[in-house]
């Protein structure tokens, strides 16, 4: 059990506390093994908070591109602490829990028994070693009036692709939470950062398969200094897209369709294993062998409801041929799925009953409908809702005829930012039943961007498009106003580089589709 506020003030006296136990758990007590070598280098996290809790997360890694992370094959105890202060003068829990070698020494704790709508400080002990201290913050109390929420959202982030610079922003700012949606990672090969230096986690990548390469290729990404300042300045909420596994995966087919399961779904056990390793998720995502539960609700007071989807796991294939096509009859089949009926269900269920002032779903890949060809012909990604229209006409028909209050969409995946206007159907004069925005990649290249840019002049629902930068998404939300404000780097080559504000968008309550600020 956890101990009350201000009765641990040193190490050592701690009570265990909830934590994460590997099935492959031996009878063996957890060790205080002693650590020659610093083993947080993959610094601290927060995620999925509560009104009363919140996970906390680190890895013991004192070799983080070792297979193995350096450490021994036992578990070790770790010890942990929350405070009300950066100090830790006014600790209010503390614990003990062990971290097991079946799951790469990673830690998730837990956390219950705190205030509501509160700043906490929060830090590991292994050994002698002393982790970073982290920052999160719990949510409202169930049904508080709320005045104001601030949230980022961020997705597609390749190392190779450049350096950090958004994070580092992001990381200044005070954000009440951060959504990933997706591309925390990119399975393929890629070659070396150019402007990285002698710093080996900027190595050129390969393809990675197995559950060590994925660990290797997350510990890349986790040794990143502005990363790990983003993670340990606010709690993050996490869903993974498609190259957390592999490109353009689909139910149980990866590599556009092209894999059988037999060959994918080892693949996705490794990815997924090594996800949860490296994230601050709960227990109720830990994977079991291929299969992960990532479809979750969380309520910020009365303010919004926050709906986060899987777009991946449960999804029909792609229709066969090029990603840009018209679409065949077949694509409009009403039994093709983005999320799966049963997840479809819980989505619709959970809008229907919210109360909350505003509705938001945080998912992949874009929703608003966007013709890619000039002219008559009609030509759709196939790998977004455009290649699911039936699906989504559930969706958008469900918005437009039960009206559930301000319906938000956050999207990642194009590496663009864009204000979409999410229509009942095609068409883009049909009425408007939701807005959806995107922050552009924090680095990863958009290869389209000429394709993107000929195309707007059929696409008015797209209120703002911009391909050529990379950046993120800043929302301030009261009951009366959602603010949306999309940055971008200079020079996604340099983690120095300056992140201006590039443009504002305003969501009216009880007005659909955003405004230019």
């Amino acid at each position: 059990m956890s101990v009350t506020r201000r009765s641990v003030l040193r190490w050592g006296g701690a009570a265990v506390a909830t934590a994460l136990v590997a099935p492959q758990v031996t009878a063996r007590p957890a060790l205080a093994v002693p650590l020659p070598a610093d083993p947080f280098t993959l610094g601290v996290a927060s995620g999925d908070p509560s009104p009363d809790g919140v996970v906390l997360w680190t890895r013991l890694a004192p070799s983080p591109l070792d297979p193995d992370g350096g450490m021994p094959g036992v578990p070790v105890q770790v010890n942990w602490q929350v405070a009300t202060d950066e100090r830790f003068g006014d600790v209010v829990r503390a614990g003990s829990v062990r971290a097991e070698p079946g799951w790469a020494h990673s830690v998730h704790v837990e956390v219950s028994g705190l205030l509501p709508d509160r700043v906490y400080y929060y830090r590991f002990r292994a050994g002698r070693h002393l982790s970073p201290v982290g920052r999160t913050r719990t949510f409202p109390a169930a049904g508080a009036a709320v005045t104001s929420m601030t949230l980022a959202a961020v997705s597609c982030q390749s190392l190779p692709a450049g350096r950090y610079a958004a994070y580092r922003h992001l990381a200044a700012g005070d954000h009440d939470l951060v959504l990933h949606l997706g591309d925390y990672i990119y399975e393929a090969a890629g070659a070396a950062n150019p402007n990285a230096g002698p710093d080996r986690r900027h190595a050129p990548f390969k393809v990675i398969r197995t559950l060590e390469e994925y660990r290797i290729r997350h510990a890349q990404y986790r040794l990143d200094p502005d990363l790990q300042a983003a993670h340990a300045a606010a709690p993050f909420l996490c869903v993974p897209d498609d190259h957390e596994v592999v490109n353009n995966a689909a139910g149980d087919l990866g590599a556009d369709g092209n894999s059988t399961p037999e060959v994918y779904l080892p693949r996705r056990a490794a990815a997924f294993q090594a996800y949860y390793e490296h994230l601050p998720l709960r227990r109720s995502s830990m994977p079991q062998g291929p299969a992960m539960q990532l479809y979750r609700r969380l309520d910020y007071g009365n303010l919004a409801q926050l709906t986060l989807l899987d777009t991946r796991q449960y999804r029909s294939p792609q229709e066969d041929g090029p990603t840009f096509q018209r679409l065949k009859p077949s694509a409009y089949d009403v039994a093709r799925t983005m999320t799966g009926p049963e997840q479809e269900r819980w989505l619709l269920a959970g809008l229907a009953a919210s109360s909350a002032r505003w509705n938001v779903i945080g998912q992949q890949v874009y929703f608003a409908a966007i013709d890619m060809e000039p002219g008559d012909a009609e030509f759709y990604n196939t790998d977004k809702w455009d290649g699911y229209p039936a699906a989504r006409s559930r969706i958008t028909g469900f918005l437009h005829q039960r009206r559930p209050r301000n319906p938000v969409v956050l999207s990642g995946d194009v590496h663009a930012a864009m204000v979409n206007d999410i229509t009942l159907d095609a068409d883009p004069a049909s009425p408007v039943v939701a807005t959806e925005f995107l922050g552009s990649s924090i680095t990863s290249e958009k290869g389209n961007n000429d394709l993107f840019e000929a195309a707007l002049p059929e696409n008015p629902q797209v209120r703002y498009y911009n391909g050529r930068q990379r950046g993120y998404l800043s929302c301030t939300v009261t009951p009366e106003q959602w603010t949306a404000d999309l940055w971008f780097v200079d020079d996604v080559l340099d983690a120095g580089s300056p992140v201006r504000r590039g443009a504002s968008y305003v969501l009216e309550d009880g007005r659909p589709g955003a405004q230019a600020a």
